[in-house]
């Protein structure tokens, strides 16, 4: 099956063996699990419980979207703009550079077309329309963040891909030419040629695998995206993890955030933030206008799909920045949230109800989705 991608292997493998995170022939985090990030009490997830467990998992109805086209045709004024266009997938404005993040518009979070966790409702923006691009970023292997038909269709056009070290593979498995692809071990950076543009790859806590027999055989990261005036975190998948605060140090202020906020669980305390360790992320960071992502477009775990932002706004403490799908926001002008993902289940959908159904649900989870 192409879609689980291709091994790493020859001078890429032996690249990724000369990284200080390689040991044992895998990727290790920097730290162990720390105390308080995991629930000692939480037991994983069956497969039953991902069958059936959990309340709400999926939208009664369409989210509120918009195109975004219009306004990518009128520069920001702020030079910084943003738009999400569903879980980790961001198009980046920074002085007239576009970098996009984690690009998924396939229709699952998995190898196959007809199983695994199925999006909401389609991306708000054809991927055929998407303007020219000076960089796609790809945090790391996992199937929601890296989207075999998506990288297809990306691989037609001459865009570099800035990705963490091992992941190449895959890339040029499915067609993107070797000296379009930048693999990167933490705190190492692209500089796109000819421009002010700096990717810079650095620590998070978390995990890889596209399979049964692959878990850490490629690196996951953060990602920090740096124009001459504007710097833009972004986590990709991560639990909490002191090295943010060097990453502040090094590579701060953020003039935007970026932090997963959706698919936690008691007992994932330390492979994925949620809500409340994503507020103390923001914190060790050194704050900044925070848009939530990795939420809204996937059920990949037991809580409800809205639970995520519910959480934030009861929480509080940060300049949250939570645009519709498709809303292209710049953040220094935002200066309230807009709760518009309320109401959304106030009508029983048909839709909604079909994709509850346990066959629409990972049946047997045997790929890492998150």
């Amino acid at each position: 099956m192409r879609s689980l991608g291709k091994k790493p292997q020859g001078a890429r493998l032996e690249r990724m063996r000369a990284s200080p995170r390689w040991s044992g022939e895998r990727f290790h985090n920097v730290h162990p699990i720390l105390p308080g990030l995991r629930d000692p009490r939480a037991a994983m997830p069956t497969i039953q419980e991902f069958l059936c467990g959990g309340v709400r998992r999926v939208p009664r109805g369409p989210l509120p979207s918009t195109s975004p086209l219009e306004a990518w045709n009128a520069k920001p004024e702020t030079g910084l703009r943003a738009t999400w266009l569903g879980h980790s997938t961001v198009l980046l404005e920074l002085d007239g550079l576009r970098v996009l993040t984690d690009p998924v518009w396939g229709p699952r979070a998995s190898p196959s077309r007809i199983a695994g966790p199925k999006r909401f409702q389609p991306v708000p923006v054809p991927l055929r329309a998407l303007p020219r691009l000076d960089a796609v970023v790809i945090s790391h292997d996992h199937y929601d963040h890296l989207d075999y038909p998506t990288i297809l269709e990306l691989a037609k056009r001459d865009v570099p891909f800035v990705t963490s070290l091992g992941v190449g593979a895959h890339l040029e498995a499915w067609g993107v030419r070797p000296e379009r692809i930048h693999e990167l071990d933490w705190w190492e950076s692209y500089a796109l040629p000819k421009s002010a543009l700096t990717v810079t790859a650095v620590p998070s806590q978390h995990f890889s695998g596209r399979s049964l027999n692959d878990r850490n055989a490629t690196l996951w990261s953060s990602m920090v995206v740096m124009s001459d005036r504007h710097a833009v975190f972004f986590s990709g998948d991560t639990g909490l993890t002191p090295e943010y605060s060097k990453i502040r140090e090094r590579l701060g202020p953020f003039d935007l955030v970026l932090l997963e906020v959706g698919a936690f669980h008691p007992a994932w305390g330390d492979i994925h933030l949620g809500p409340e360790n994503a507020l103390r992320a923001l914190q060790l960071l050194g704050g900044g206008p925070f848009l939530p992502i990795h939420w809204g477009t996937f059920s990949l775990a037991l809580h409800a799909w809205d639970q995520p932002a519910e959480e934030l706004l009861r929480l509080g403490g940060a300049q949250l920045v939570m645009p519709r799908l498709g809303e292209a926001v710049e953040p220094s002008r935002v200066e309230r949230v807009d709760p518009w993902w309320r109401g959304v289940d106030t009508v029983p959908s048909r839709a909604a109800k079909e994709e509850a159904a346990p066959e629409e649900l990972p049946a047997e989870m045997p790929w890492p989705v998150d």
